[in-house]
């Protein structure tokens, strides 16, 4: 990585297009013309700037690829505020992993202690993978020009028991992430499922349900 220096520039001569810059850790000043230079506007004396060092064909220091201290900072901190947005997405993304895992965790558990018959895990599973390849599918077919699926069919799986499959989609495969309207249903799919859950956990009834099926 080629190395770089902090410096102003103290001469600058417009009509002619060069100049030259002062750095702290270089006893001489800098010559630098105006082909090497990136800004917003003209170059000023005392402007900070950002540069490399190179020769020219007489073997003369020149400053090379100079930049603006201000648009390299600013350029700077739209890196660092990616990085962290990654960062964070990062985090979010194990983290939610683990909360659309769990109920299979869960399920897999109290089918293997007898509490639920074999038929609830499996179809949790089923739908699920079929939620996660409908989306794959489906973004697949959005990069390439291709026919959707519908959204329909996306809440219809998620509904079904196959939330979980789509959890992980939008997490890992980012479709359907940001989309508010898509999500806000979607969230309300997972809410209905899981009531109904519940109910054929803990209902005279769900435990009618299971002893046919178990």
């Amino acid at each position: 990585m080629t190395e770089k220096f902090k410096g102003h520039i103290v001469k600058w001569h417009d009509e002619k297009g060069f100049g030259f810059i002062k750095c702290q850790d270089l006893s001489e000043e800098i010559f630098f013309h105006i082909s090497q230079y990136k800004g917003k506007q003209r170059p000023e004396i005392n402007e900070q700037v950002v540069f490399a060092l190179g020769k020219n064909r007489q073997g003369k220091m020149q400053a090379l690829q100079v930049q603006e201290w201000l648009f390299v900072r600013r350029q700077q901190r739209k890196r660092e505020h990616w990085q962290q947005q990654q960062d964070e997405f990062e985090h979010n993304r194990q983290v939610f992993t683990v909360f659309a895992i769990a109920p299979h965790i869960l399920l897999a558990a109290a089918w293997f202690i007898g509490k639920v018959p074999t038929v609830l895990p499996l179809w949790y599973i089923i739908f699920s993978l079929m939620a996660f390849a409908a989306y794959a599918k489906d973004k697949y077919a959005a990069e390439n020009g291709s026919w959707r699926t519908p959204e329909n069919t996306l809440h219809m799986l998620s509904l079904f028991g196959g939330w979980s499959g789509a959890w992980l989609a939008q997490i890992w495969l980012r479709h359907k992430s940001k989309k508010t309207e898509f999500r806000r249903i979607y969230w309300l799919t997972v809410l209905i499922n899981l009531s109904l859950l519940f109910y054929l956990l803990f209902s005279p009834s769900g435990h009618r349900w299971f002893g046919i099926w178990g």
